[in-house]
Parts: structure tokens; C-alpha cells; sequence
């Protein structure tokens, strides 16, 4: 019983922990918040922003700017903006209070990009709207832009049908005498600061997913920047073949993938004005020769963190889909869970089944476990003994105790280390829950609307802390002697209760199912050792 107790408490202070990290951050997000209240929109200038042209697929629709040709605006059109809403999610803005944009130009000696409002160039297109139709295999939509001394630049965008990847090419149609030089540039910008209508973490004290800037390189699969470096102007500075740059946040995604360049791109970060971050490459000097054409090729993706198309993108792209340090349990439980929703069709029925095949694997450690923690108790009366004859000598007591164990062949720690062993696991379905696109908005049963957010009505935890206290009942919390772990005891249930709260529906769907299977089991193994 002193395992079990030293198990919950342990569990009480890490979801503690967990807790307090949340809302220091919550506290953090609404300070920075607060702070950026009084940004003026001066930097947007609305003749400019003026200037869009609408680009779609049958899952993207992008707006862009013709002045440089950035991408300013970007909806998700299968994928809704909050449960039961008809509007689509928006993943790139611009707007006076937060931007989020995808720029892409040709700076150098000879680049027509200087990335400010006053020199940029502008863009002429054929219309205003563009649309892939069903029949059409690619859409290619061409802007262009001719300097003083008559050098075209045609940038392209490339959709195809039911992909979140778009290439970006530049043609430099160079009809003079003379040699250019640029190279090309693509960056991404995000406020650091989130509005409040975009903090879907609001009123949420579950542990965040990571936002903020990342990239690969040669060097390093993938690696996360976060937006606090980068506002204390501890800026990156990676040269490397090959790689990408990305922006991340829970679910979704955006990041260019330079094209292929004979050199090495530089990856970079920069702090902006008024609370603006930008990750960002620069390819190697790009020479168009005299009456000559050069085509710059670079794709980028901007939509949801789903693994198997990330990976057919880039390499290593699928890693932004980031399980923290327990991503090599995490991946494969996700790769099970895909597979158990092919057959079920039910990502809540799929989470079912998932725990019970880990409550199957982890048996023979549930069993070490309460064998472990029976035969504790059965010693408890000759332990009482122990500690009465050798009550002023508190040496001998643990000597005595320990040679009582080894005569009866018990290992004191079996009862805590299988619960140790199966921590990991809780942690690591926590963030595939968490981390998952595909379990955002996706239903369960009756009044479970969304696996990926909190009981609306709050009845999964309730019934979580049930089956708490149940545990506690067959696990015998009324053989714990002292009155002060005893209170602590009984109130464990109730505190995970409240912290389960704000946890994500299919988790507590996950801990409910596993504290079920966890009473059967105890039933079945303390009636084998009656």
C-alpha cells in the first residue's frame, strides 16, 4: 500500500507541475497580449493590401499581394475554423493586430526585392481569381513584372488537386547585355503575441503544443527556435545543402523548402517592428547570364501536420508533428491508431481498443505490481512487530526489514517500478492526443462532439475520478495508518478530477477505459492470491 500511495502522490505532483507550466503560461500569453493592445496599423498599408489576387484549390485558397507577391491570407477549406462552424480555418492573416504572412522575392545585387512597403515589385495578372477545376490536373498562375531596363520577372504559383504544397517558381527573362546577380529569399513572419480570438488555448489549463519557428538542415533533422530567442535578437545564422524553414503550432504548419541550388542556403531568423518574428532562406548567388533565361524553383507548404504527405514533401518534414521527447513511443502508437480507425471508422472506439491492447501488454507488469503490493500488506503485521521490539533502535528496524524481505523473497520496489515503466506510456498517448490533426473535431458518441477538447459537460472526468476511487477501495487505501496520508488519499481522486477537467476528451476516454481494465484486473489477480 506504501507504493500505491507513493505512486499518487508522485502522479499528484507531476500533473501539478504540468499545471503550473500552463498557466505561467497563460499568465505570459496575456501579459504579451495586454502589451500589444495599443499596436496602430501604420505598417499596413491599405492601398497595397488592396492589391489581392485569389488563388484555390479544392483544399487551399490563398490571397495574394501583388506587391512582391507574398502570400498574406490562406484558408483551409476542409477544415472548419471551431466545431460547427461554417467558416473555414484561416492559417495565414494579415490584419492590424496580427499577421501571419509566406514572402517569397529576389533580393540581392540584382533582385527587385527589398522586402519593405517602398520598393517592391508590383505584380500584373491576368485576373483576379484563379480556380483549379475538377477536370484540371495543375493550376499554374503566372504574375509578372518588368524592371526600367526591361528584365521580366514571372513568379508562378502551382496548385494541384488535394494538396497543401504549392510551388513557387521565378523565370528571369534577362534581355540585356549585362550579367545578374540575386538570390532568392523565402520567409515566414508571425506576431509573436497571439490575439485572443486565435488562442484556442483561452480558458485552457492542459499542457500547450509547441508554437513558434523550426527548421532542418544538414546538420540537424529538425530543430525548434522558439519566438523568446528571437525577441532577444538571438538570431540564427545555418548554412546548409539542403533543409526547410517552418512557422508551427498545434496541428498546422507552414514551410518553404528551398529548391535545389548548387551552394549552400542560409537559415536565418530576425526580430521585425511591433512584435514580429521571421524565420527565413537565402539561397546561394543565383548568376543570369546576358539574353538568357533562369528558372528558380521552391515549394511551400501551408495547411495541416498530416505525417504521410509532410514526408513525400521534404524529408524529415513530418517531424514538425512534434510528440516531445517520447516521440519513439509516440509515432508508433499513432501509426496503431491509424491503423485501428481503418478498420473501426471511430477515432474514439479506436482509442478503446488502443488501451486495451497496452493494458494487455503491460499485464505481466500490473501483476508484478499488486503481487508485489499484497504481499507487502500480508508483512505489514510482522513489520508492526519489528518496529515494537526495536522501537529505540531505528538501524536495526530497517536491518530487520530488509531481512525480512529477502527471507520472503519481496523486492520492495516491485510494486513501484511496472507504474514507473507504464508512465512514459500515459505521457506519450498525451501528446499523440494532443499533437494529432486528425483527432481535431472529431466526434465520439452522444454529447462528445470533439476528441481533441475538453467534456463540455464535463461528465468523462467525473466518471475518471469514479473509478479513481474504486481503484482506491480494492487497493485497500483503509489499511494506510496515518491520518494525514490517509486525508491525501482520499482526496487524490478528487484533485485529478478537477485537472481532468481541461484535459482533452479522448485522453480521459483513454484513463477511464484504463482505470476499468486496471479494476478487473486487480479483482482477478487479489482473487488468485486469497
Amino acid at each position: 500500500m506504501e507504493v500505491q500511495r507513493n505512486f499518487f502522490i508522485f502522479a499528484f505532483l507531476f500533473v501539478s507541475f504540468l499545471l503550473w507550466q500552463a498557466w505561467q503560461s497563460q499568465i505570459s500569453s496575456s501579459n504579451k497580449t495586454n502589451e500589444k493592445k495599443n499596436l496602430t496599423s501604420h505598417f499596413l498599408n491599405t492601398e497595397k493590401h488592396n492589391n489581392q489576387i485569389v488563388i484555390k484549390n479544392d483544399v487551399i485558397s490563398l490571397s495574394v499581394n501583388m506587391y512582391g507577391g507574398d502570400i498574406e491570407e490562406a484558408y483551409l477549406l476542409t477544415y472548419k475554423d471551431q466545431l460547427h462552424s461554417s467558416k473555414p480555418f484561416k492559417l495565414l492573416e494579415t490584419t492590424p493586430d496580427f499577421i501571419y504572412q509566406a514572402q517569397s522575392g529576389l533580393t540581392g545585387k540584382d533582385g527587385p526585392d527589398r522586402f519593405n512597403n517602398d520598393t517592391r515589385p508590383l505584380y500584373v495578372a491576368k485576373k483576379n481569381s484563379f480556380k483549379l477545376e475538377d477536370h484540371e490536373k495543375e493550376l499554374r498562375v503566372p504574375i509578372k513584372w518588368i524592371n526600367k531596363n526591361g528584365v521580366t520577372y514571372t513568379k508562378t504559383f502551382i496548385l494541384k488537386p488535394k494538396r497543401y504544397d504549392v510551388q513557387v517558381e521565378y523565370e528571369i527573362d534577362n534581355s540585356t547585355q549585362d550579367s545578374l546577380e540575386m538570390n532568392m529569399l523565402g520567409q515566414i513572419k508571425q506576431t509573436i503575441s497571439l490575439p485572443e480570438k486565435r488562442n484556442s488555448y483561452s480558458g485552457n489549463f492542459a499542457l500547450q503544443t509547441f508554437r513558434g519557428a523550426a527548421y532542418s538542415s544538414s546538420d540537424n533533422k529538425y530543430e525548434k527556435y522558439k519566438f523568446d530567442a528571437i525577441s532577444h535578437n538571438k538570431n540564427l545564422h545555418v548554412l546548409t545543402t539542403n533543409g526547410w524553414i517552418a512557422m508551427l503550432q498545434q496541428y498546422f504548419a507552414v514551410a518553404w523548402i528551398p529548391g535545389d541550388s548548387i551552394g549552400q542556403n542560409t537559415i536565418y531568423t530576425a526580430n521585425l517592428d511591433h512584435g514580429i518574428a521571421a524565420i527565413g532562406y537565402k539561397s546561394p548567388v543565383i548568376h543570369v547570364s546576358p539574353y538568357s533565361k533562369s528558372l528558380i524553383k521552391s515549394k511551400i507548404w501551408i495547411g495541416p501536420e498530416i505525417q504521410k504527405e509532410m514526408q513525400l514533401v521534404a524529408p524529415n518534414l513530418d517531424l514538425t508533428v512534434d510528440y516531445g521527447w517520447l516521440w519513439f513511443l509516440s509515432q508508433p502508437l499513432f501509426q496503431l491508431l491509424t491503423f485501428l480507425h481503418k478498420i473501426i471508422g471511430n477515432w474514439g472506439f479506436s482509442i478503446i481498443l488502443i488501451t486495451f491492447i497496452m493494458k494487455a501488454i503491460t499485464y505481466p507488469l500490473t501483476k508484478s505490481q499488486y503481487v508485489s503490493m499484497a504481499k507487502m500488506r500480508m508483512l505489514q503485521p510482522k513489520i508492526k512487530e519489528i518496529k515494537e521490539k526495536f522501537k529505540h533502535d531505528k538501524k536495526r528496524i530497517s536491518q530487520e526489514i530488509i531481512i525480512l524481505y529477502k527471507n520472503e523473497r519481496i523486492n520492495p520496489l516491485g510494486g513501484f517500478l511496472p507504474i514507473f515503466i507504464q508512465m512514459p506510456i500515459f505521457l506519450s498517448l498525451y501528446y499523440m492526443l494532443i499533437s494529432s490533426v486528425e483527432l481535431r473535431h472529431s466526434p465520439f458518441i452522444l454529447w462528445v462532439h470533439d476528441l481533441s477538447s475538453q467534456d463540455p459537460y464535463y461528465i468523462l472526468p467525473m466518471i475518471m475520478g469514479l473509478t479513481m476511487f474504486i481503484i482506491q477501495k480494492i487497493s485497500s487505501v483503509s489499511n494506510v495508518t496515518d491520518p494525514f496520508q490517509k486525508k491525501i488519499m482520499h482526496f487524490i481522486p478528487i484533485i485529478f478530477t478537477i485537472f481532468f477537467l481541461w484535459f482533452p476528451s479522448g485522453l480521459v476516454l483513454y484513463y477511464i477505459i484504463s482505470n476499468v481494465v486496471t479494476i478487473i484486473q486487480q479483482r482477478f489477480i487479489f482473487s488468485k492470491l486469497n
